[in-house]
Order: structure tokens, then sequence, then C-alpha cells
């Protein structure tokens, strides 16, 4: 069974709001295809060169761990733009369709600006690093660099969170993203 799934670059927002939404999503999928292709080349580079030369390649821990946290703070606007993000909702799939709305605008506001929140600290800790001047001791490139993807992420996030809740707003259907719509998929089972 094929599943009519969504453009990942088309948003369900009007206007400037879907242009913003559209243009994050094209990023943060770029971000992710190259994050992980890199990681994997990356891994079996070491691989292959333990295995013939016998010896890893020097850098390749310090270039997985930026690419870990790339890629894990690029994904968590991927997963809320997808609406993946675990969610406890036994009490919140009881209220009928009206009160979840209202209730995942207050969820969606409150999420974007915790995410905002620890933006805002992620900075001031890059900024602590940076005023260190540490180094990654295998390549010499300033540490701070490595978190610059933790606000990026962030920032991507709230974002995000802050579309969902204006789409909600302005929607009668409850959305768990711009373009996710809240519910559950039917599944079949075999006898």
């Amino acid at each position: 069974m094929k599943e009519d799934l969504p453009d990942s670059h088309t948003s369900g927002l009007p206007g400037f709001l879907g242009v913003i939404d559209s243009g994050i999503s094209r990023v943060e999928a770029i971000i992710l295809a190259v994050g992980v292709l890199l990681m994997a080349l990356n891994t079996v580079a070491n691989v292959v060169g333990r295995v013939v030369i016998g010896e890893s390649l020097f850098f390749s821990e310090e270039v997985n761990r930026i690419l870990i946290v790339m890629i894990t703070f690029a994904g968590i606007g991927y997963a809320a733009r997808h609406g993946r993000h675990i969610r406890m909702s036994a009490l919140y799939d009881a209220l009928p369709t009206s009160a979840r709305r209202i209730l995942m605008i207050i969820i969606s506001f409150v999420t974007s600006a915790v995410m905002f929140f620890l933006c805002y600290y992620s900075v001031t800790y890059i900024e602590s690093i940076y005023s260190t001047g540490r180094v990654l001791p295998t390549m010499g490139i300033p540490l701070y660099l490595m978190y610059v993807w933790v606000p990026v992420g962030f920032t991507i996030t709230g974002i995000q969170y802050f579309l969902t809740g204006i789409k909600n707003i302005f929607s009668r259907d409850v959305y768990l993203s711009t373009h996710v719509v809240d519910g559950y998929e039917e599944t079949e089972t075999e006898v």
C-alpha cells in the first residue's frame, strides 16, 4: 500500500511563512543527507585504512564527532517538521478536536519558546568555549566551531514549532507540524 506523503519541500503555510518553511526544509534535507554520507564515507575510509594500511585515519574520530553534533541538531528540526517527536498523548487523545487544537497551539508555542531559550544558552556556551581558545587535538580546529550546529538546530526547531502553532491557529484540523495532521493510521493485521 503506497502512502500519499506530501512533498517534503512544499509547505502547508501560505505566503511568506510558506517560503520560510520550504527553505528551511531544503536546508535541513541537505545538511542531513550530506552529514550522513560524510559520516559513512569517513567511517568506511577509516576501516579500509585500518585493514589495508594497518593504521586508522588520525582525524576520523574528530570528524565523526563534528558530524554527529551536526546531524543530531539538524535532525531535531527535521523531526519537528515531520511530527516525529515522541509524544505522551493519553490525555490529549481523549480530548475533542477543538480542545486538542488549542492544546497543540499552546504546546507548539511553549516548545518554540523553550527551543529559543536553549538556543540562547547554547550561544553563551559556545562563547565560553571560544574564550578558552580550545582546539580539537588532532585537527587543530577551534572547538567552538563543532558546537555551532547546536544553536542552529535549536533555532530551526523553534521556528518549526512556531510555524506549527500558526498553522493550528488558522486551521480547523489539528496539525503536529505544518503539514502533518494529527491522528493515527489504521494498520491492517493478518490473521
